[in-house]
């Protein structure tokens, strides 16, 4: 059941610190134990930056879940070159599995130009649940690329869904 305190809504120039924030709070609990603390922190570090969070908000790629004030979710997307991509999909615990994850992919394709016919996500293979999530979602698999490191948890799962 949907949270009715839940707002999604476009993440603006206000948010990027309790994003950059929310990244650090989650991402490490999250992925620790799936690729490591190292890698996990790598996460953190190479990607929710101030100044990477800050140019997806200002090109307006970036949703956020809010509740009371406080961000509980962060969608991004950008573009591989050839379609739409879903970068970042990251709810807080406590707020899993009531259906916030779905409404943040649809405020992202939401913003998508009328003529995109599909949208693509990317996860590494060692997160089996977000894996699960989004063959719910419809996000069926493409390619799985093993990681430049060796480490097969690191593979990135590359998955795609028709919009039309």
């Amino acid at each position: 059941m949907a949270d009715p305190d839940v707002v999604v809504r476009a993440g603006g120039p206000v948010d990027v610190e309790a994003i950059c924030g929310f990244g650090a709070q989650v991402i490490p609990d999250h992925y620790a134990p799936l690729i490591g603390d190292e890698a996990a922190a790598a996460q953190v570090r190479d990607w929710w930056s101030v100044e990477r969070i800050g140019a997806a908000v200002a090109a307006g790629l970036v949703v956020v879940a809010e509740r009371a004030g406080t961000i509980v979710g962060v969608g991004q997307r950008g573009t591989d070159g050839r379609a739409p991509v879903i970068y970042k999909l990251y709810l807080a615990p406590e707020v899993r599995g009531h259906g916030l994850g779905r409404r943040l992919i649809d405020a992202l394709v939401a913003q998508l130009p009328p003529d995109a016919d599909r949208i693509r996500v990317e996860h590494f293979a060692a997160n089996e649940r977000a894996g699960a999530f989004y063959e719910r979602e419809g996000f069926a698999v493409e390619r799985v690329e093993p990681s430049p490191t060796g480490d097969p948890r690191r593979a990135v799962v590359w998955r795609a869904r028709r919009l039309h």
